[in-house]
C-alpha cells in the first residue's frame, strides 16, 4: 500500500500491478479467445473436414431456397446464412408455423460449398472461442459482459498507469534480458506491452464501446421510450408482415442479391430472412456480410418476397451511430485481409503475452520480499497457483478442445457441448494439480502436457481423417495445412517453455535480515 503514498510513478505503479493483477487470471482468457478468434472462420472450416467445395453467394441462396422451398414449404420463416468472406459453408434454419422465435435453432441443416446437403460432425466450431471472448461460459450472458466490461475498464487502467510508470517505455523496447530471473520477466513484460501497445489501446477501449450501450443506457432511455425504438431509429425496421393467405412463390433470389450488390457498391450478403415464404405478402430481408467494409453494424435491405421488388434505401447512419460501427469493426478485424488478420493475431498473441508474464511478475517480484521465501503464506500460495493453472493450464485447455472434435465419437449426443466441457475439464484439471505439486513440478507438468496435447493435433488429425498436413500441403488446403502447422509451432514454443524451466538453475534468494535460502520457484 505504500505506492498510494508516494509520488505520481509510485502511485501508478501501484495501480498498474494491482489493477492488472485483480482480473489478471480472467484477461489472460479473455486475450487468448480473443486473439484466436480472428481465426474464427478458419477453426470452424478445420473443426467441419467433411465439408467441401467452393463459396459461391448466388448460387449457395438458390440451392438453400431450392432445398426450403421442397422442404418446408409450410413454415412461417426460413433464414439462410451464407458463406463469409473466408468460409464455404451454408446453414438453414426453418421456423414451422405457430412456433416461436426460439425454435429456429432447433430445425437446421448444411449446405457444403456445392449447395449439397452435407451431414458433418456436430461442432461448435471456433464460434465457441469467439463467444467465450465476452460471453464467457456456464452463466447468464447479461453477467459475462458485465464482468468482461469490468476487466476491461481495470485493462485501460492498467494500460494507462503503465504507460505512466515506465519513464523510459521506448527505451524499454529494445530491451531483453534472458536468464536475469525477476529482470527477464520484467523486459519479457515491457517488450510485449510496448510492442504492440497502440493495439492493445485501441482493442481495449474500442472493446468497451463495443457493449456501451449496456454499461450506459441513459441516452438512450432518456430520448427513447423502449429500446425497440431505439433500434428501429438505429438500425432501421419496417412494420412485420401480414400473412395474406395468397400462395405466390419466392422470386429468383439471384436478382436480389443482383439489386443488394448494387446498392452496397458491391458488397455480398451475409444473411437472408425470409418471413412468410410461398405468401403473397412474404418478405426477404437481406443483411450486409462482414468483411466488405471496416464499419461493423450489418446494413439491411428488404424486398417484397413475390416480386422481388425492393423497398427503399433505409437512410444513412447518423456520424455518432458509424462511428461507433466503424470503432466495433476495428475490434472484430473483420473487415483485415490476411496480412492484416496475422498482425492482429500476432499483436493481440503479444496482448496475452503481456498479462502472462505480468502475473509470473507479480509472484517474481513479492517472493524476495517474503519473511520466509520457502514458506509462503496462503495468499502468496493461492496467487502462484492460479498463476500455474492460468498461464500453463490455458494452452492445454485449447489443445483438449480441438482434440476433442477428432477424437469425441461422430454421433454422439450433445457433442459440441462436450467439446466445450473438455476445454474446462482441461483448465480445471490444471488447477487441481498445480495445486498438488510445488510451483516447480507444476509449471514443469502443465508445459509438458500443453506442449504434448499440441504436438498431438496433427498426428490425431491424420489417424482420424484425409485432410491432414500432407495431403492438405500436396492439394494446396492452406486453411488445413495452416492450422496443423500453427499447432506444430504452438508446440514448439511450450516446448522450448518446458525445456527453459526445466534447465532453470535454483534461485538463491538474498535477503537483509534472513539467511541465505534456496528456493525452486
Amino acid at each position: 500500500m505504500n505506492g498510494v503514498n508516494g509520488g505520481l510513478r509510485q502511485s501508478m505503479a501501484w495501480l498498474h500491478t494491482w489493477a492488472g493483477l485483480l482480473v489478471g487470471w480472467l484477461l489472460l482468457a479473455i486475450f487468448a479467445t480473443g486473439t484466436s478468434a480472428y481465426f474464427q472462420d478458419e477453426i470452424t472450416r478445420w473443426m467441419q473436414p467433411e465439408i467441401t467445395g467452393q463459396r459461391q453467394i448466388t448460387l449457395a441462396s438458390e440451392r438453400a431456397l431450392d432445398w426450403l422451398q421442397k422442404n418446408q414449404p409450410g413454415a412461417d420463416s426460413w433464414s439462410i446464412t451464407l458463406p463469409g468472406r473466408r468460409a464455404i459453408a451454408s446453414t438453414l434454419y426453418w421456423k414451422p408455423a405457430g412456433e416461436t422465435r426460439r425454435s429456429l435453432r432447433d430445425h437446421t441443416i448444411t449446405l457444403d460449398g456445392n449447395g449439397q446437403p452435407v451431414v458433418s460432425r456436430a461442432t461448435i466450431g471456433g464460434f465457441f472461442l469467439y463467444r467465450m471472448h465476452f460471453d464467457l461460459h456456464y452463466m447468464p450472458v447479461l453477467w459475462a459482459r458485465w464482468i468482461v466490461g469490468f476487466c476491461a475498464m481495470f485493462m485501460l487502467v492498467a494500460i494507462i498507469s503503465g504507460v505512466i510508470t515506465h519513464k523510459k517505455i521506448f527505451a524499454d523496447f529494445f530491451t531483453l534480458r534472458f536468464g536475469k530471473g525477476q529482470r527477464s520477466w520484467l523486459d519479457a513484460h515491457n517488450l510485449s506491452a510496448v510492442l504492440a501497445l497502440p493495439f492493445h489501446a485501441m482493442i481495449t477501449f474500442t472493446g468497451l464501446v463495443t457493449l456501451q450501450s449496456l454499461y450506459m443506457p441513459w441516452g438512450m432511455t432518456v430520448a427513447y421510450p423502449t429500446v425497440a425504438a431505439y433500434s428501429a431509429d438505429a438500425y432501421g425496421s419496417e412494420a412485420p408482415p401480414v400473412r395474406s393467405g395468397n400462395a405466390a412463390p419466392v422470386a429468383p433470389i439471384a436478382e436480389m442479391i443482383r439489386q443488394a450488390r448494387a446498392a452496397w457498391g458491391g458488397a455480398e450478403p451475409g444473411y437472408i430472412d425470409i418471413a412468410f415464404p410461398g405468401d403473397a405478402n412474404g418478405i426477404v430481408r437481406m443483411f450486409r456480410g462482414g468483411g466488405d467494409g471496416m464499419a461493423a453494424r450489418a446494413k439491411t435491405l428488404q424486398f417484397d418476397a413475390a416480386t422481388g421488388h425492393m423497398h427503399p434505401v433505409p437512410a444513412a447512419k447518423g456520424a455518432a451511430s458509424e462511428t461507433e460501427s466503424v470503432m466495433v469493426g476495428l475490434h472484430a478485424g473483420r473487415y483485415a485481409p490476411y496480412l492484416l488478420r496475422w498482425l492482429y493475431f500476432l499483436c493481440s498473441l503479444a496482448g496475452t503475452v503481456m498479462v502472462a508474464t505480468g502475473l509470473i511478475l507479480w509472484t517474481a517480484k513479492r517472493r524476495v520480499q517474503l519473511p520466509d521465501p520457502e514458506r509462503p503464506h496462503i495468499g502468496f500460495r493461492l496467487v502462484e497457483r492460479l498463476n500455474i493453472a492460468s498461464v500453463a493450464g490455458l494452452p492445454l485447455a485449447f489443445a483438449c478442445h480441438f482434440l476433442a472434435n477428432r477424437l469425441l465419437p461422430l454421433r454422439m449426443d450433445g457433442r459440441p457441448d462436450w467439446e466445450v466441457h473438455a476445454f474446462f475439464i482441461a483448465w480445471g484439471g490444471s488447477l487441481v494439480l498445480a495445486c498438488l505439486l510445488s510451483p516447480r513440478r507444476g509449471w514443469l507438468a502443465l508445459l509438458a502436457a500443453s506442449t504434448a496435447a499440441f504436438a498431438a493435433i496433427p498426428v490425431v488429425d491424420a489417424l482420424t481423417t484425409d485432410r491432414w498436413l500432407v495431403p492438405s500441403l500436396l492439394h494446396g488446403d492452406w486453411v488445413f495445412a495452416g492450422f496443423d502447422l500453427t499447432m506444430i509451432a504452438l508446440a514448439g514454443a511450450l516446448g522450448f517453455a518446458t525445456w527453459k524451466v526445466y534447465k532453470r538453475p535454483t534461485v538463491v534468494v538474498r535477503r537483509k535480515r534472513a539467511a541465505t535460502r534456496e528456493v525452486s520457484a
